[in-house]
C-alpha cells in the first residue's frame, strides 16, 4: 500500500512523525507497507522502515535488538472485531536492508474473509514509543498485483513503489514461485496533470488508451525496461487489472531535463506563463527569466524557491507515482502546493486529509477516493468543491512571491 511516509506526513498508518534524530536517539521516521498473497489462505506482508540511530540509517543488527513488531488484523477501518493478532520475532531471516531503508517481511494467516485491515505496530524495547502502519488486505483476490511482485537486482524483497528506471535490471516474481509466461501491454501516453481543486465541471469522457505494443516475459528472468512508458502485465489475459509498472528516466523521482521541468509549474502558473516558456527556444534561459520575474530579480531567493518547490515534486512523485508520475496525481498536486498534511484519515475506500491552517481557513480537509483502475490498486481522485478558491490561491501566491521555504 502505497501512503505518504511520515518524513512528509503525519498519520498514524504509513507513517509518523517523530522528531528529527539528534546525536544516537533512536528514530521510526516513515513506514510504508505491501503484501502478496500466496494463495487464499496466506499472505506475505513487507514493511519498509525509515529508521535511524541519530542522523544514520540504523543497521539491520540495531534494529532486530531495540525494536519488536505485534499485529492485529481487524474486520474494517472504525471497528474492533479482531480477525486475528500475534508478535513477529525478528532476526536476520526476516529483517534486511533495501537502500536506505530496513525491510521487515513476516506470513500472516487469512483469516476466512475477503477482507480485512492489519494493523502492525513497532515498537521500541524498554520505551513507549510505537509507530503503526495500516494496511488494506483483500485475502481472497489472487490478482497478478496481489501475487506478483517487482524484484530489483539482487533484492529478495519486492519494490513498494509502482515505477522502476530505465537502467535497473528488475525480475517479475510469484509469492510462492514459479516460471509463469507473463503478457506486457506497453503504452507510450503522456497522461494529463491533476486539474484543479476547484474545477467541478464534469470530466470529459476519457479516450480507451491504445496499445503501442504487446509481448510475452518469464517470471523469475531478469530485464530491463529500455523505453520509458507504462507497462501493464497480466498472467491471465482475461483480467481487466493488471500489474502496472511506470519506467522512468535514470534520475526520477528528481526532474532536471528542462522540458520536464515545466510539468509542475502548472499548478502555479498562468496559461499565459506557461505558453511563454512553451514558445522559448532555451527551455532552461525562460524557466530560469520566469523564477527571476517573479522573485522580482531577487537571484538567492530565486534559487531557494526553485531548490523548495522541486523538493516537492520529487517527493510528489516517490510518495504518489501509480501509472503516471507522482506530481501529476491529485494526491501530488495537493502535496506540492500546500505540503504534508497534518492529519490523514483513512477508510476502506478513502482518505482524508487535513490542513489545521491552511489560505484563509482552518480545519482544512480534502477527500481522496479510491478509483478501479486497470494499472494499480491505490489509484484515488479527489473530490472537488469551487469552495477551495479562498484556500488555494492564497498559498499558490506565496508560491510565486518566494515567501514558502
Amino acid at each position: 500500500m502505497k501512503q505518504i511516509p511520515e518524513a512528509q506526513v503525519r498519520s498514524t498508518e504509513q507513517q509518523q512523525q517523530v522528531p528529527a534524530p539528534v546525536n544516537e536517539e533512536l528514530a521510526l521516521v516513515a513506514i510504508q507497507s505491501k503484501y502478496l498473497l500466496k494463495d487464499t489462505t496466506q499472505a506475505q506482508v513487507f514493511l519498509y522502515v525509515d529508521a535511524f540511530k541519530g542522523k544514520n540509517p540504523i543497521s539491520v543488527a540495531d534494529f532486530v535488538k531495540l525494536y519488536n513488531l505485534n499485529y492485529v488484523i481487524y474486520s474494517d477501518y472504525g471497528t474492533r472485531e479482531r480477525l486475528g493478532y500475534g508478535n513477529v520475532k525478528l532476526d536476520s531471516t526476516n529483517v534486511s536492508r533495501m537502500g536506505d531503508k530496513i525491510v521487515i517481511s513476516y506470513d500472516l494467516k487469512s483469516p476466512n474473509r475477503d477482507y480485512g485491515v492489519l494493523l502492525s505496530e513497532i515498537s521500541q524495547t524498554g520505551t513507549l514509543k510505537k509507530v503503526l502502519n495500516d494496511l488494506t488486505i483483500r485475502f481472497k483476490k489472487l490478482a497478478v498485483n496481489q501475487t506478483y511482485g517487482v524484484y530489483v537486482g539482487n533484492s529478495s524483497q519486492p519494490l513498494q513503489r509502482h515505477y522502476v528506471n530505465t537502467n535497473e535490471q528488475v525480475t517479475i516474481k510469484k509469492a510462492v514461485g514459479g516460471a509463469d509466461q507473463l503478457h506486457v501491454y506497453y503504452y507510450n501516453h503522456d497522461f494529463e496533470p491533476a486539474g484543479s481543486p476547484m474545477n467541478i465541471a464534469p470530466k470529459n469522457v476519457s479516450k480507451s488508451l491504445e496499445v503501442d505494443s504487446t509481448f510475452t516475459i518469464n517470471a523469475n528472468q531478469p530485464l530491463q525496461f529500455s523505453k520509458e512508458g507504462l507497462y501493464n502485465i497480466f498472467a491471465d489475459t482475461t483480467q481487466s487489472e493488471g500489474l502496472g509498472i511506470l519506467v522512468v528516466n535514470e534520475r526520477f523521482p528528481k526532474i532536471t531535463r528542462p522540458q520536464l521541468l515545466l510539468g509542475p509549474l502548472l499548478y502555479m502558473s498562468t496559461n499565459n506563463e506557461i505558453n511563454e516558456i512553451k514558445k522559448a527556444e532555451d527551455y532552461k534561459k525562460a524557466l530560469d527569466k520566469y523564477w527571476l520575474t517573479l522573485m522580482n530579480g531577487n537571484a538567492p531567493l530565486a534559487q531557494q524557491s526553485i531548490r523548495s518547490f522541486y523538493g516537492r515534486v520529487e517527493e510528489a512523485n516517490q510518495l504518489f507515482t501509480t501509472y503516471k508520475e507522482g506530481w501529476k496525481t491529485d494526491k501530488g498536486m495537493i502535496y506540492i502546493i500546500l505540503g504534508p498534511p497534518d492529519k490523514v484519515q483513512r477508510s476502506k475506500d478513502r482518505e482524508v486529509w487535513t490542513y489545521d491552517h491552511k489560505g484563509n481557513a482552518q480545519n482544512v480537509n480534502f477527500t481522496f477516493n479510491r478509483r478501479n483502475n486497470q494499472f494499480v490498486d491505490d489509484h484515488y481522485e479527489l473530490v472537488r468543491y469551487a469552495e477551495y478558491q479562498p484556500i488555494w490561491y492564497p498559498v499558490v501566491e506565496a508560491w510565486r512571491n518566494g515567501s514558502i521555504r
